[in-house]
């Protein structure tokens, strides 16, 4: 197919793609939220209320990352240090991981995070909030939790997954004729 006419087409794709991003942010503002436990989780100073984590903000992005582990997630990590200012200009934002905080710590200085970090090592938290694989292994994603009346309440979340919206390296392979073609994230190039 001609390039032109190729890139007409996949124009028209993300103009249907804008619509349905519309479709779903209505079907968003329209949830019920769901209240959630004050759940105890571990911060870098000792034990910290999910309630805390707001700071002085009403909203609160939760990372579900499965730690030190995880490249794909590193991957996720290593996008979000870069925008963070621009994430909590509007919402508080917070990276959950089972690894312990010096753990956290150690790894996050190597790849020079600001991320703010807490562990849900021995709590429920990721498996209720359905981030814990039936084989007992840790699932990526995110939700977001506001205040409501003194509550914690869950307004949205999703997971994540490779050539998801959340790593926009996956976006910039599908503009190669092969896409992503089987890469695959490393700690280190």
């Amino acid at each position: 197919m001609a390039y032109r006419e190729t890139s007409q087409k996949i124009a028209d794709f993300r103009d249907q793609i804008a619509e349905l991003r519309k479709k779903m942010h209505e079907l968003q503002q329209a949830i019920e939220p769901e209240p959630v436990n004050d759940y105890v989780l571990i911060g870098a100073d000792g034990p910290v209320k999910l309630s805390q984590l707001f700071g002085a903000k009403d909203r609160l992005f939760v990372i579900h990352n499965m730690g030190a582990t995880c490249k794909m997630c590193t991957l996720w990590a290593d996008g979000f240090n870069g925008v963070l200012p621009h994430l909590e200009n509007r919402a508080a934002f917070v990276v959950s991981t089972p690894d312990d905080p010096a753990a956290q710590k150690k790894f996050a200085a190597s790849r020079g995070w600001r991320l703010r970090m807490v562990s849900h090592r021995d709590t429920s938290f990721a498996a209720d909030m359905g981030y814990r694989a039936a084989d007992g292994g840790w699932v990526p994603g995110v939700s977001v939790f506001k205040k409501e009346g003194g509550k914690v309440m869950r307004v949205s979340d999703t997971r994540f997954g490779p050539g998801d919206d959340f790593a926009p390296i996956w976006h910039f392979f599908d503009l190669l004729p092969e896409g992503a073609a089987g890469w695959r994230p490393q700690y280190s190039y």
